[in-house]
């Protein structure tokens, strides 16, 4: 009887060990490097994002923030990554609609619960879609662009298979009838130079990835995919405009962390982003490239990307796109 009171003894003082470890960690969180895990390589609407807001969110946490590009399979190998990481907040994922949007209908066995093992810390930016083709394409318009694909052979690159850009174009093979051939590259940088080099005809994308090369006339900006005219282009029609409704589509971002991290730790990481994205100077920067700030409550951007989930679900039926490869 006494072995078994000690025993338990032990065990509730351990437990209670392990619980004031537990809460001293928290409370001194953070105290070393976070590492946010970005799903493309350098360059791109997504890295553009994490890099801009890197240094003022390093500010209100108080440590340093370490990029680590991590691309491939749609941004599922870096969220794979994260989601087996240990849940204290020092590693975070910069999620977005290839991975918790679109990606997921793509992919049968992925090695982690889309939103099981992941949990949101809040949304960061989302970046309207607009489809700009090689400058030596001879089209102007959309109407123009129908036109020469029903006489020759057209391709559209994008971030990835199950991308936003990749839909954006299936979209528009739907919506006009057109046949363009998707070619899919890891992230948007490496797409946006065969498109301006003319190895590929056009992309859809944000314009933090196109912009560059459409102010250097290697690129032509036809038109937007989102029910307003983009700010940086505000000559530029919209698809709504123009009679095509259904083409609305957007790239958006925001951070997520492993499954279990602790409340105190999500709220901390979230309130520190919340304080980055309202600086006027990071505002003013985003947007300026095209982007909407989206901030926000951890369960905002939950909600939030399980709406737009459910909807491209609905969308890809609608379709008839194949999810297999």
């Amino acid at each position: 009887m006494k072995k078994n009171l000690r025993l338990l003894l032990l065990f509730v003082l351990n437990a209670t060990l392990g619980f004031t470890q537990l809460c001293a960690a928290e409370d001194k969180f953070p105290d070393k490097p976070i590492r946010l895990v970005v799903t493309v390589p350098p360059g791109g609407a997504s890295d553009f994002v994490a890099r801009s807001m890197s240094e003022g969110f390093s500010k209100a946490l108080g440590t340093s923030i370490i990029i680590e590009n991590k691309a491939g399979a749609n941004g599922t190998i870096a969220a794979a990554a994260v989601a087996r990481s240990p849940a204290d907040g020092y590693t975070l994922l910069q999620a977005g609609i290839s991975t918790h949007g679109i990606g997921p209908y793509f992919y049968d066995n992925l090695p982690y619960s889309t939103f099981k093992d992941l949990v949101s810390v809040g949304g960061l930016a989302e970046f309207p879609i607009i489809l700009a083709v090689n400058a030596s394409l001879p089209v102007k318009t959309v109407d123009d662009l129908v036109k020469l694909a029903k006489t020759r052979s057209l391709s559209f690159a994008s971030a990835g298979t199950g991308s936003a850009p990749h839909m954006s174009g299936e979209l528009f093979n739907i919506e006009t009838g057109s046949k363009l051939v998707h070619v899919p590259y890891k992230g948007s940088a490496p797409a946006v130079v065969d498109v301006a080099s003319g190895q590929v005809d056009m992309m859809f994308d944000g314009i933090p990835s196109l912009m560059p090369q459409i102010k250097s006339g290697k690129l032509r900006a036809i038109a937007a995919v989102s029910l307003k005219r983009n700010s940086q282009l505000p000559d530029l029609p919209t698809f709504t405009e123009l009679g095509y409704p259904r083409m609305v589509t957007s790239v958006w971002y925001g951070l997520m962390a492993p499954a279990g991290t602790p409340s105190t730790v999500i709220t901390i990481l979230n309130k520190a982003m919340n304080q980055t994205l309202s600086d006027p100077a990071l505002r003013s920067k985003l947007e300026d490239n095209g982007a909407i700030v989206m901030d926000g409550s951890p369960e905002d951007f939950a909600n939030f990307m399980q709406k737009d989930y459910a909807r491209w679900g609905d969308v890809i039926k609608k379709a008839g796109i194949s999810t297999k490869e």
